[in-house]
């Protein structure tokens, strides 16, 4: 399934920007970024529930803010972009 993931860390500085660095690193495991704090997944049900598992062990849940927004299809059939930016295919392996 396709998945778009977005994150709002509390603070940038001190154990804020440990917890920002750790978030986006595990995104970065299950996906591709098109945003600073937002990424684009495509993943089994396993490895969603795995993902948020562990984005849930690195955040504060009394600080921090995490959407996962699930697509019924793919999440290509569902966006718009506009301006700045290339297209990048899920799954696909990005040359730099």
């Amino acid at each position: 399934m396709d998945v778009l993931v977005t994150y709002d860390i509390a603070d940038t500085e001190g154990d804020g920007a440990s917890r920002l660095k750790r978030v986006a690193e595990v995104c970065e495991k299950y996906g591709i970024r098109v945003q600073l704090s937002v990424f684009e997944c495509r993943l089994s049900p396993t490895k969603l529930t795995r993902m948020i598992g562990e984005v849930q062990d690195v955040i504060d849940h009394q600080r921090d803010s995490v959407i996962v927004y699930r697509f019924p299809g793919r999440i290509d059939d569902a966006t718009l972009r506009f301006g700045r930016g290339q297209r990048h295919e899920l799954g696909q392996p990005w040359v730099i």
